[in-house]
C-alpha cells in the first residue's frame, strides 16, 4: 500500500473512530434490564411455532422469536413504569408479528410471510402471558 492510500485510510479510521466513541455514549438505551428474558422466551415461542406448523429450520425459528422478543421488550421499555408492568397483549403480539415478518423477509427472503408473522405473533403471546404483571 503507498503512503497516499495508507494515509487516507488511517485518518478516515481516525474520524470515524473519533465519532463513534463521541456519539455512542450519548445514546438513550432502548431496551431495559429483562431484555435477555425477553429474547429467550421468544426464542423458546419461535421453535414451539415453528415445530408445530412444521415449517422453516429450527435456528430460523429461534432467530425470528428472538427477534421479536426483542422488539417486544424494546417497545415495553419505552413505557411508563405503570404500563411496563400492565403490558398490552395487542401491542405484544402486533410488535412480535412485525418483528419477526421482518426477520424473516431478510433472512428468508420472504418465503413464508404468513408464517414469519404467526411466529412472531406467538411468541409476542408468550411473553405477554409470562410477564404481564411480573415487573
Amino acid at each position: 500500500m503507498n503512503r497516499t492510500s495508507l494515509g487516507v485510510f488511517l485518518s478516515s479510521l481516525m474520524a470515524v473512530s473519533l465519532v463513534s466513541v463521541s456519539l455512542v455514549p450519548a445514546q438513550k438505551a432502548s431496551a431495559d434490564e429483562h431484555i435477555l428474558r425477553d429474547v429467550g422466551i421468544g426464542a423458546g415461542a419461535g421453535v414451539v411455532s415453528g415445530a408445530v406448523r412444521r415449517r422453516g429450520s429450527l435456528l430460523n425459528n429461534a432467530i425470528k422469536g428472538a427477534a421479536a422478543g426483542a422488539a417486544v421488550n424494546g417497545v415495553n421499555s419505552t413505557r411508563s413504569r405503570y404500563h411496563r408492568k400492565h403490558r398490552n397483549l395487542g401491542q405484544d403480539v402486533g410488535v412480535g408479528a412485525a418483528a419477526s415478518t421482518v426477520t424473516g423477509a431478510v433472512t428468508r427472503g420472504g418465503k413464508d410471510t404468513l408464517g414469519d408473522a404467526v411466529d412472531g405473533a406467538v411468541a409476542g403471546a408468550a411473553i405477554h402471558l409470562l410477564t404481564n404483571g411480573k415487573n
